[in-house]
């Protein structure tokens, strides 16, 4: 027979739920509750309600949104400072405005995921790349065809002989 859900049954049942949707630590929940972390993370991954963890992804999104709107908004009011001051003629007030509109500018792309700022790295001329390379040919010295072989699979783009 099936063991009965301690969380499930509890009366602040609610309230655990709702804990455990935003996050909080596991230990916390048990310690204020008088529950056990196991029994807590069994109702986490089996019994919690699936429109519990909708609602909070829903909220996040929302918040997201909003952060957006905002940044949207300080977009708009820095260009209008601009306008403003390229028309009255302050130089140095509009050069502001084009420095925070560069930024919010910048904001919004990352937000957008617009702005991809890893870095791409040539491994070809990385030296410990090219040590590695040596060693393998080198240890391919008596293996001829091997050496060959492998020298012709490192020299290609995609790493094949084609």
């Amino acid at each position: 027979m099936p063991r009965i859900c301690s969380i499930c049954q509890h009366s602040n049942r609610e309230k655990i739920n709702r804990l455990l949707v935003e996050g909080e630590i596991f230990r916390k929940i048990a310690e204020n509750f008088s529950l056990s972390i196991t029994s807590l993370h069994r109702h986490k991954t089996e019994h919690l309600p699936g429109n519990l963890t909708k609602a909070k992804e829903a909220q996040e999104i929302a918040k997201a949104d909003s952060l957006l709107e905002q940044v949207k908004s300080l977009q708009n009011r820095a260009l209008n400072i601009l306008s403003q001051a390229e028309e009255t003629g302050d130089l140095r007030t509009a050069l502001g405005a084009i420095r925070e509109a560069r930024g919010n500018l910048e904001l919004l792309a990352k937000l957008l995921g617009e702005l991809n700022e890893s870095q791409t790295v040539n491994i070809l001329v990385v030296p410990e790349w090219i040590a590695l390379r040596t060693k393998i040919l080198n240890a391919l010295d008596e293996h001829p065809e091997a050496k060959i072989s492998v020298s012709k699979a490192l020299e290609s783009p995609n790493g094949s002989d084609s």
